[in-house]
């Protein structure tokens, strides 16, 4: 196991610099919030920096090239959580509530088991508010409700947090964008490149064109945002 230490002016910015100079996607990283910073959930205010602790077992050092662990990663099965029980749904509905009660948005919080997650759904005539450019503050929601949920129980669990079915709607959007490029690429017998996408994204891309043994995926570039590309078999 190796760790190391990162600064940020938000949590996010310390992950997005941990995971760029490590060269690991961030969803390989075990990752201790060591100082939220003054900057709170959304980064807007504050001047106390953040700084995390990474934990990761790859025994690599910063800046080693990782293309074929992310790629490795990102076509395998999820990883396998215990079904969450009633106390644990309820405790994560409560953080995330106590959470939006500080925000100037009135919202409700429906939650349920889905797939062996606990799944929270923010309701409101505002709530779509709260997803954010490209998702960017719906997740550092659901980042913030799984530390705190997974430290309180015995067991993991895995939060997803949404917000007027936007997480669906982009995963639809980005499994047709991905079958359409696909297409492209078998008719033109050349390698297409999606814009630059996270590691959920590139994740959501990789599975959708692994049944099409007609075509191989790679993700390509550095940092947090990768493009994925498309390349039709010889």
């Amino acid at each position: 196991m190796q760790t190391f230490e990162f600064e940020g002016r938000t949590t996010e910015e310390a992950i997005e610099q941990a995971s760029r100079e490590l060269n690991i996607p961030a969803e390989e990283l075990e990752i201790d919030i060591l100082e939220p910073g003054s900057a709170g959930i959304f980064g807007l205010v504050g001047g106390k920096k953040a700084k995390i602790k990474v934990t990761t077992e790859a025994q690599i050092t910063p800046h080693e090239e990782t293309e074929t662990i992310e790629a490795n990663h990102a076509e395998s099965e999820p990883v396998e959580t215990d079904s969450p029980d009633e106390t644990e749904l309820a405790f994560a509905k409560e953080v995330l509530e106590n959470i939006l009660s500080r925000i100037p948005v009135e919202t409700t919080v429906h939650s349920q088991r889905v797939n062996g997650n606990i799944a929270l759904n923010i309701r409101g005539d505002k709530s779509g508010l709260l997803i954010g450019r490209k998702g960017k503050t719906l997740d550092a929601l659901q980042y913030i409700v799984n530390k705190i949920a997974n430290k309180a129980s015995e067991k993991k669990v895995r939060v997803v947090v949404d917000s007027e079915d936007y997480r669906k709607r982009q995963e639809e959007s980005l499994v047709e964008m991905a079958r359409d490029m696909g297409e492209k690429a078998k008719k033109t017998q050349k390698p297409v490149a999606t814009d630059l996408l996270n590691p959920h994204e590139r994740r959501i891309v990789h599975l959708a064109l692994k049944p099409d043994e007609a075509l191989n995926t790679k993700s390509k570039g550095d940092g947090l945002l990768k493009k994925v590309l498309i390349i039709p078999k010889k």
